[in-house]
Formats: C-alpha cells, structure tokens, sequence
C-alpha cells in the first residue's frame, strides 16, 4: 500500500532520512518506533505531503505522490498536539472540518462514545488536554478511508477513553485498514500492533513483529527488548 524508496531528508546540516527503504502491505496496524530525532516525525510528514523530501520516491497504492494531492482525501491523520482555533466551539469545529472533506463523515456514534455531547458548544481554548485530544479522535475517525495515521494517540486520554480507542483501532483494522502509529507508550504498541518498524539515525534497523524482536534480542519485555536494539547500535 505505501512504499518509501531511498527517502533522503535534510534539515541544514542535519540528516534526519538516510537512504530509507520500507514497504508497508495493506491491511494492519504497524507501529513506528524510535528515540526523539530518530526521523520517524519526519517520514510521516513526507507521506502526509508535509515535508518534502530532498531525494527519493513514496507511492500510494502503488501511485507516486509528487505533486499529488487526491489521495490524501483517502487516509486520516491525527496529529501529537490537538491544536485547535480556540474560539471555535467542538460542534463548529467538527461541522467545519466535515465541510472542508468531500466525502461522508459519521460523528454521531463518537462524540456519544466519547461523552462529548456536553462539549458541543463549550469553545476549544476552554477544554481541558484530554477533552481536546477526544475530539482530535472523532475528527481522526469520523471519515471511511483506507489509511489512518495517528501520532502519539493516547496523549492525555483518561482508562476510559483509552479503552475505546483501542476498540475503534481494532474495528478498523478489522475492516481490512491500514493503521500506523507512532508512540512512546511501549505497552500500548504490545497490545495493539501487528508489526514494529524501529528507525534509528534515520535508518530502519528492525521491522518485523513484536515476538521477532523479542526474540531477537531475548527478551520478553518490549520495552526492554527496545532498550537492547538501541544499546546494540551504538555499542
């Protein structure tokens, strides 16, 4: 489904992609792992047409995505930090994003998954982290299409809420999406992903799945198994 071909990227003087090839099939959900700097941020940028590399090709369903921009109207993006205009209230908010997208949305179901109903016309400068983060979600997931990005999920979520979006997560990918994460939450990636791909340097030094890379590194603990592959690297 995605395909990232000898993906350079620069920042000044600092590289951030090396040479990065990586092939994500269709179908699952895949986590995105790395220490801060290691240019996992940056991959997702460049296939969301955010950052544009400085050498290199990515394809979508086997399109290159060059000077494209219809086939991001086929994937959602939930983004780290819920940044959102703070005078607008969630119902406006949410009306106006429907509006800007040309394809049918349901946000019924989530905002009464979430207990957002009372929010509905507080305004957004007003909510607290978590709320604003509940409403980042149904804006994520309140459009059908095939890829769905989410970049650091649980950020601020309380058990609950937590709880659902797991639920949401596997629905999806139940009806055959393609789900990529990127988080530090290691026990979050252990229940939730299907495959880890681990960027170091802005190259990939593990892709496969979690019980491969606890194997690998013989240990039972993902986090620690992360912890191994790091310390590896740089012995």
């Amino acid at each position: 489904m995605i395909e990232f071909k000898n993906l350079h990227k620069r920042f000044g003087k600092l590289i951030v992609l090396d040479g990065l090839d990586l092939e994500i099939n269709k179908g699952g959900i895949f986590a995105i792992l790395g220490p801060n700097g290691s240019g996992k941020t940056t991959l997702i940028k460049c296939l969301l047409g955010m950052v544009i590399p400085n050498k290199g090709e990515i394809f979508f369903e086997k399109k290159s995505i060059h000077r494209q921009w219809a086939y991001r109207n086929n994937l959602n993006y939930l983004p780290q930090i819920a940044n959102f205009p703070p005078n607008l209230t969630v119902i406006e908010l949410i009306n106006m994003v429907k509006n800007l997208r040309p394809k049918a949305a349901n946000s019924e179901d989530l905002i009464e998954l979430f207990g957002l109903k009372s929010f509905l016309d507080k305004k957004l400068g007003n909510l607290s982290g978590g709320t604003k983060q509940k409403v980042n979600i149904v804006l994520t997931f309140m459009f059908d299409s095939d890829l769905i990005v989410l970049d650091e999920p649980t950020n601020g979520l309380d058990p609950i809420a937590l709880i659902n979006l797991k639920e949401i997560i596997q629905k999806e990918k139940d009806k055959g999406k393609t789900i990529l994460i990127t988080t530090h939450i290691m026990s979050f990636v252990d229940e939730v992903a299907d495959e880890i791909v681990f960027l170091l340097d802005g190259k990939i030094y593990f892709k496969g799945t979690i019980e491969t890379l606890k194997k690998q590194t013989n240990n039972d603990n993902l986090e620690h198994a992360i912890a191994n592959l790091i310390a590896k690297q740089y012995a």
